[in-house]
């Protein structure tokens, strides 16, 4: 049988290096072939896998400074409904709620009381928060983009704007209901400065709106209970 020598790996990788293939068997040669093509397929492919997506955390029923009383009189001027004035604090790296005597650190990022959501920014806190409200779908929300505009809190004015029909929720005052806006993403800037997206999916206890016919009592004693689902960026980037 024909033998076949090498003295060095680098005449393995000359291009002007010749091999007399008609010495060998042909099943042979066609063997050599498909092992030099392969290693040649192997160093030339430099493609990279693509990173697996971040997933989406689901938060069910944190409290928002639950009701514990009715203004007197009739509305507009009474009959509303009123709580402690005390905001619930998360922080969506760690996917916990935050103590409120660290309300002045940086260890939080959103706080809840009743339909108003803050940030760690501005007047609310001293992290660099912000946040804007995209419109769209939250699967679609890939990436931010770079020249976003992230507003700060300025008490009574917040990032995230209050109001129905301004931000994340509508309000009828017919039903006294409130019900989030399909298609509304809040964008987060958090107070380490990282970013996440978070859409509000429910505002009543369970994660279920009373019945338009439940009683006002009903309705006051189970709202002010956030069901929502968020996806926080840990490296720092706008994609998600």
């Amino acid at each position: 049988m024909a033998t076949f020598r090498l003295s060095s790996l680098h005449q393995l990788t000359n291009p002007y290096m010749k091999i007399n293939l008609p010495t060998f068997p042909s099943h042979h040669a066609l063997a050599l072939l498909l092992c030099l093509a392969t290693v040649a397929v192997s160093c030339d492919d430099n493609s990279t896998v693509p990173p697996v997506g971040l997933q989406a955390v689901t938060v069910q029923n944190l409290i928002a400074d639950t009701i514990i009383g009715i203004t007197p009189g009739v509305p507009p001027a009474g009959g509303m409904p009123y709580g402690a004035g005390k905001f619930t604090f998360y922080s969506l790296e760690t996917n916990a709620i935050i103590p409120s005597a660290d309300s002045a650190s940086n260890r939080w990022d959103l706080g809840f009381r009743g339909t108003t959501i803050i940030t760690n920014s501005g007047s609310s806190g001293p992290g660099q928060g912000g946040a804007f409200v995209w419109t769209g779908l939250f699967a679609d929300l890939k990436s931010i983009s770079a020249d976003s505009a992230f507003r700060v809190d300025a008490a009574p004015n917040y990032a995230i704007p209050v109001g129905s029909g301004r931000g994340w929720y509508s309000y009828s005052q017919a039903e006294q209901l409130v019900r989030p806006i399909p298609g509304k993403v809040l964008v987060i800037r958090t107070a380490s400065g990282k970013f996440a997206k978070v859409e509000i999916l429910n505002y009543y206890k369970g994660g279920v709106t009373p019945a338009v016919t439940e009683p006002d009592s009903v309705k006051y004693k189970l709202q002010r209970y956030y069901t929502f689902r968020y996806t926080f960026q840990p490296n720092g980037s706008r994609d998600f």
